[in-house]
């Protein structure tokens, strides 16, 4: 009877191990899903872009479930506090103000603002003559931030980055700030016909990383982890090449 009973709490014991052995962390992911090629949705209604590919393949060496719940843009931070998901992969710039309010990972691409306008426009970049324009440019970005430090005036702020573009080609914008990856996604349409970038870049030193809620430091600690080891194995490379003839690293 005693060798029973201890062959039953062993075969317990192997069942609780096998059990947590077996057990795989779920995530959700938010991201936008307006901001091509960084993240959109197909005609299907998936998401997918740069950002989801670099989501998906991060939580592939995690070794854990993720599924993408989309989120307005200006309401993506407040969603992840108000644990809608787990963390953010989406664009999002790494500011002091934002990590008021969130933790960030290691960056996992660098960005950059350029303006782009109508190949007619004789373009300049000193103040004055941009205040005479009128700009615009997504809400709660980088590219609004320096217009309204910089500019002011009647700057036109957009829901999503498509709707700032339409405006720029109906002719209702003179010029739009945005990240230059974004806009050179556009370009390569039929709006490269009628757009070019103008002048330099405005913010050469703009770095992007995964947000997650603050103190989660073993979840920031993995998805580091995983970012170092993408890069290491060459998945980043063939995500970035999947979109860009160039690195963004």
């Amino acid at each position: 009877m005693q060798n029973y009973k201890k062959f039953l709490l062993a075969a317990a014991a192997t069942l609780v191990f096998s059990a947590n052995a077996l057990a795989v962390d779920k995530y959700k992911v938010g991201i936008e899903g307006a901001y091509p090629p960084f993240n959109t949705k197909d005609q299907s209604g998936k998401v997918v872009g740069f950002d989801s590919d670099i989501a998906m393949a991060l939580c592939a060496k995690m070794k854990a479930e993720c599924e993408v719940v989309t989120s307005d843009w200006d309401g993506i931070i407040p969603a992840l506090n108000a644990k809608k998901f787990d963390f953010i992969v989406s664009s999002l710039s790494i500011t002091e103000d934002r990590k008021q309010a969130v933790d960030f990972t290691d960056p996992y691409y660098s960005n950059k603002q350029q303006f782009v306008a109508s190949k007619k426009v004789d373009f300049k970049t000193d103040i004055d003559w941009l205040k005479s324009k009128q700009l615009g440019t997504q809400r709660a970005t980088q590219a609004a931030t320096w217009l309204e430090d910089n500019v002011g005036g009647d700057i036109k702020l957009y829901d999503t980055q498509e709707n700032a573009y339409l405006d720029l080609a109906s002719g209702r914008l003179d010029a739009l700030l945005a990240d230059k990856y974004a806009i050179y996604d556009w370009l390569k349409g039929d709006a490269g016909k009628t757009f070019e970038f103008k002048n330099d870049p405005i913010n050469e030193d703009d770095k992007v990383g995964i947000a997650l809620r603050k103190g989660e430091s073993d979840l920031r600690i993995k998805l580091n982890r995983a970012l170092k080891e993408i890069k290491e194995d060459g998945t980043y490379k063939k995500i970035n090449d999947k979109y860009f003839p160039f690195s963004i690293e």
